[in-house]
């Protein structure tokens, strides 16, 4: 009967999936209605798009745990700063001028922004290939926490899980294309909602609800540097380790600013309700699923049980949530597996979606295909051919990994998101407010994001130490990443002062879209061509009865 009831939830959660494929397939006729969704995405299903692609099972397995493991209730604040600056600022700051610019430019992916924003077909060439190599194994730790988690639920072999959750997001994603994946983001981020409020008052339950479990998380203990034993640091408000801990935040927070399946959520963006609504919606949703995710992962260490060194719980980071989980009654635990089963193929399939396209538009069409370019029939094709080839190698390297003692969920993420944020936010920031950047500062961010993530990974492969207290902070993939869009953002407007860009009637043609008349200008007001007629219309007729009243009197 167990069995039955969480085999159940997967059927029904299955065939809703590929049902909404199904449905979405007649708007991926063309480029724009199959990575874009035509512009036309309301403000609920914009603000679910992006917070489900912001939050994947490497947040509820891999990050939780190993953080909430680390750093106790404090690993809270990582949730807080996902919601206001990874979610609510970024919707404030990039919303409105990415979807103006990108419209005004014909651009619907990053790298044809840079080549569109800067002249430059190299940058478009480059920006695709970082976000080809680096996506790759933020993919692949996707398929690590859901596989956990199904292997303990249902006794199915790891390599059978990750064939199952592939050929699944790649049936709806290439079906439907954006649409899709924004329609079953919306589905999975209520099951996201509802599931992680359910496991939170579960978990507490076990020791006797919140004030007792808070008491028995304050007798945990954690060494000094001094040496001294220190109670009741994991229910402190910063926790034991708060420059660490700054660091998480701004990685996982600022980083979505840089991250090309992030912005491209703001591509889609139907209208300025769309802006609206979504930066209040998307940020309630961070405020529950990713504070809820970390403030379950504070009280791991009731559950799981320290190893022989002394630093990490048995089983490694990644086993802490399914330890507290793995007593759960049968509907809640075929809950938690929907739960985390919708994190993790919203997130795929965004990214999938995003490396498709970009190999397809920004770097197949304009190396390949030079002479002639390909038709809008032959790119939907290729993309959903390289929709496939990227699943594929995801989940090759994630059956891979699983063996390899080297690197887990949250070491994959990191480097990643480094590498994309610390390449991408400065230039593409800057680049929607300043007129002066020039190409040579995008492609310092390139060689600093990619460089800094690169050593970072390398001396971690390597088990290199350092005696030097800041480079072994640095050495961190997370802190390597925080470091490199920091700089990025400081060294940009610098190099912009030294040698501004000289193109100046271009660039000022780009930035006319800011002040094309709608009922305000763009910066205040995106509006709708359809609707910018109809006030341009209204305002004429408004004229006319003014002037012949005028005239009659």
């Amino acid at each position: 009967m167990d069995m039955f009831i969480k085999v159940m939830f997967l059927i029904i959660f299955f065939a809703v999936m590929i049902g909404v494929g199904i449905y979405c397939r007649k708007q991926t006729t063309d480029v724009n209605g199959f990575v874009l969704g035509n512009r036309s995405v309301g403000p609920w299903l914009t603000a679910f798009a992006f917070g489900t692609s912001y939050f994947s099972a490497v947040i509820f397995v891999g990050y939780a745990g190993q953080f909430g493991w680390r750093f106790g209730l404090a690993s809270t604040w990582i949730g807080i700063g996902n919601a206001i600056l990874g979610s609510l600022l970024a919707w404030k700051t990039l919303g409105r001028r990415t979807r103006v610019m990108t419209q005004h430019l014909d651009s619907s992916t990053m790298p044809d922004f840079f080549f569109k924003r800067y002249n430059s077909k190299a940058l478009k060439i480059a920006a695709s290939v970082i976000i080809f190599f680096f996506l790759i194994p933020y993919t692949a730790s996707l398929y690590n926490g859901l596989s956990r988690l199904f292997e303990m639920a249902f006794g199915i072999p790891y390599t059978y899980c990750v064939v199952a959750m592939a050929l699944l997001t790649g049936i709806y994603v290439v079906l439907g294309g954006y649409m899709a994946t924004a329609i079953n983001d919306f589905i999975q981020g209520i099951i996201m909602l509802i599931g992680i409020v359910a496991v939170i008052f579960a978990v507490l339950s076990i020791n006797g609800g919140f004030y007792e479990t808070i008491a028995l998380l304050s007798q945990q203990s954690v060494t000094t540097p001094a040496g001294n034993e220190f109670k009741g640091a994991y229910t402190s408000f910063f926790g034991p380790d708060i420059l660490s801990l700054i660091g998480v935040v701004i990685l996982t927070s600022l980083g979505t600013w840089g991250l090309p399946q992030m912005v491209q959520k703001f591509y889609a963006i139907k209208s300025e309700k769309s802006i609206n609504t979504g930066t209040i919606v998307s940020t309630i949703f961070a405020v529950i699923v990713a504070g809820g995710c970390y403030f379950l992962g504070g009280f791991g260490r009731l559950f799981g049980k320290m190893s022989a060194d002394g630093v990490k719980p048995e089983g490694g980071y990644d086993a802490v949530i399914p330890t507290m989980l793995e007593n759960l009654s049968p509907v809640l635990m075929g809950i938690v597996v929907i739960l985390v089963l919708s994190a993790s193929m919203s997130t795929l399939s965004s990214l999938v979606l995003t490396s498709s396209s970009v190999l397809t538009i920004d770097f197949i069409d304009p190396v390949f295909c030079s002479q002639k370019s390909l038709t809008e029939k032959k790119k939907v094709l290729l993309m959903r051919v390289f929709i496939v080839f990227f699943i594929t190698v995801s989940a090759v390297i994630a059956i891979i990994q699983v063996n390899s003692p080297v690197m887990f969920i949250s070491q994959m993420m990191g480097v990643s998101w480094g590498a994309l944020a610390g390449a991408f936010l400065a230039p593409f920031m800057y680049g929607l407010y300043l007129k002066k950047v020039p190409k040579v500062a995008v492609w310092v961010n390139f060689a600093l994001g990619i460089g800094i993530s690169l050593a970072s990974f390398i001396c971690n492969l390597g088990g290199i130490k350092f005696d030097n207290a800041v480079l072994e902070y640095f050495k961190s993939p997370i802190n390597a990443g925080m470091l490199a869009m920091l700089l990025g953002i400081i060294i940009t407007p610098l190099i912009t002062l030294i040698a501004p860009a000289k193109d100046t009637q271009r660039v000022n043609s780009i930035f006319s879209c800011y002040d094309r008349k709608v009922t305000a200008s763009s910066k205040k007001y995106i509006g709708d061509e359809e609707e910018a007629v109809q006030v341009s219309k209204a305002s004429k007729t408004s004229k006319n009865v003014k002037a012949k009243k005028s005239a009659r009197k």
